[in-house]
C-alpha cells in the first residue's frame, strides 16, 4: 500500500534518520510521523485498523501532538470518511470527505497523473523557499474535500481547483507525491522536518 522506498530515500537525500515503522509500538520514539499510500481508501484504512496502527496514531499525534505528514493515500486517510470502495471512516485528523475528482467537478481525464503546478490559499511554512505555482507530481483519482477552508493551504488546477496541501495544526497532508517532485518537493520535505509544534518547543 505505501511508497516506501523512494519516501525513505528523499528524506534521508535531505538528512533526515528515517525508520520504517513494522509496528504501532515504533513510532512512540520518532519525532514525527509520515504516512505515505498507495491504493484505495477503504483497503488502507481497513490494514492501519487490523494492525493496530489507529489507536497508536490517534495518541501519539493527537495527544502528544507529534508532526504528521500524509502523502497521497496518506493524506486521504486523514479525512473523516471517504468513498472510494463504499463509505469508509478515516483517522479524522482533519475534518472533511474524500470523493472521486468528477464528483467535484473534474471534467479531465482520471486518474490526474503528471505534474501540475500547485497554487497557495494561505502561506504556511511548509512554503518556505517554494515559489506560488511550482510543479509537482500527481497520481489519484480522489480528492479531498476539507470541513473548514482554512484547512485548506493549496490547490491544483485539473479541471477544478483540486484541493492539494492540508493542515489542521501539526497534522499535515500533500496530494501529491513530494518524494517525487524533484527541487520542491525536496524543499518541502525540509520545511516538515523544521516544524515544531508549539507544545514543543
Amino acid at each position: 500500500m505505501g511508497n516506501l522506498s523512494s519516501v525513505r530515500k528523499a528524506f534521508e537525500d535531505i538528512g533526515a534518520e528515517v525508520i520504517v515503522a513494522s509496528h504501532p509500538e515504533a513510532i512512540y520514539n520518532a519525532n514525527r510521523i509520515v504516512l505515505p499510500g498507495v491504493g484505495a481508501f477503504g483497503e488502507g484504512m481497513t490494514r492501519l485498523k487490523d494492525a493496530g496502527w489507529t489507536e497508536v496514531l490517534q495518541e501519539v499525534i493527537i495527544q502528544q501532538r507529534k508532526p504528521l505528514l500524509g502523502i497521497c493515500l496518506g493524506m486521504q486517510m486523514l479525512a473523516t470518511e471517504g468513498y472510494e470502495g463504499g463509505l469508509t471512516r478515516g483517522l479524522n485528523f482533519v475534518p472533511g470527505k474524500v470523493l472521486r475528482i468528477d464528483k467535484l467537478g473534474c471534467s479531465l481525464r482520471i486518474p490526474h497523473v503528471g505534474w501540475n503546478e500547485v497554487r497557495y490559499r494561505i502561506q504556511d511554512a511548509l512554503f518556505n523557499g517554494i515559489p506560488d505555482d511550482s510543479d509537482f507530481y500527481f497520481v489519484h483519482s480522489f480528492g479531498f474535500v476539507p470541513e473548514f477552508n482554512n484547512h485548506l493551504l493549496a490547490t491544483v488546477p485539473y479541471g477544478y481547483e483540486i484541493p492539494a496541501v492540508i493542515r489542521n495544526n501539526n497534522v499535515f497532508g500533500c496530494q501529491f507525491h513530494p518524494e517525487k517532485s524533484s527541487k520542491a518537493g525536496r524543499q518541502l520535505l525540509r520545511n516538515f522536518m523544521r516544524y515544531i509544534p508549539s507544545s514543543l518547543c
